[in-house]
């Protein structure tokens, strides 16, 4: 086999892979309203659970549902920013939070559905927010990094907003971990060049609603406060009492007799 012949291979492997990180995920556009639906929803609930008038309700929602990604177009400073670019995204979030202000009664019983919807969003935001990143030919963690971001940046200034330490940031169900974990699989699987972006990006979603749906199945919470040192000591005393157990059962045996 000549090396002509073993290179060949190696050049189309080597093109696919760049045609799939230079060519942007396209994501339905029903889809991309649905997100941006589902994270307005959010932030207009939060803005009436805080008593806010109709302009505190449409900020928080354009802000929980757009602010990731104009946060991670600021950052970049590359291509289009969405928020400008896509002549849908703001108006439909801005007509999402009025009706929200005014008409509760359609969301106030479906809490399900909507925390459903939600992460679905910041599963699909995650994933287009590093596929952005990888297209202009920035290093994989900072496409995960841009991922995150645009998956839970929204909610992020959306608690900053109202005076709050974001959510994101306290102990409690896997969110922005599970946000990560999407944004690295969806990174991981084209730096494989194995498989589509489409393929990633379905991928990325799942397991982003996977991990979210099994900590609230199994009261899965992030970690705080953790000391090593204080758990190897811990684990110490455990095995110091199991070693022991074993001859104070004999000496109990030995008494009886």
């Amino acid at each position: 086999m000549t090396l002509g012949a073993v290179s060949i291979p190696v050049t189309l492997a080597v093109s696919l892979s760049r045609c799939i990180a230079d060519a942007p995920v396209s994501v339905p556009i029903q889809l991309e309203m649905i997100a941006v639906v589902a994270a307005s929803i959010g932030g207009a609930l939060a803005a009436r659970d805080r008593n806010l008038d109709l302009i505190g309700s449409v900020g928080l929602a354009v802000v929980c549902s757009l602010g990731g990604g104009l946060l991670r177009d600021i950052i970049l400073q590359v291509g289009d920013v969405y928020i400008l670019n896509q002549p849908l995204a703001l108006p439909i979030a801005i007509a999402t939070a009025g009706i929200v202000f005014l008409f509760p009664r359609f969301v106030a019983d479906q809490d399900r559905l909507i925390a459903i919807l939600d992460i679905f969003a910041v599963g699909l935001y995650a994933a287009t927010g590093a596929d952005k990143a990888l297209v202009y030919g920035f290093d994989p963690l900072v496409a995960v990094m841009m991922g995150f971001f645009t998956g839970v940046g929204g909610g992020m200034i959306r608690d900053i907003c109202v005076g709050e330490t974001p959510y994101i940031f306290q102990r409690g169900n896997l969110y922005a971990i599970a946000c990560i974990a999407g944004a690295a699989t969806y990174v991981a699987l084209l730096e494989t060049g194995m498989v589509s972006n489409i393929t990633a990006l379905v991928v990325c979603v799942a397991v982003t609603m996977l991990l979210r749906w099994l900590s609230l199945r199994y009261n899965i919470l992030s970690p705080t406060e953790v000391d090593l040192h204080q758990v190897a000591v811990k684990t110490r005393h455990i095995a110091r009492a199991t070693a022991c157990a074993p001859r104070r059962t004999r000496r109990r045996k030995n008494a009886k007799r």
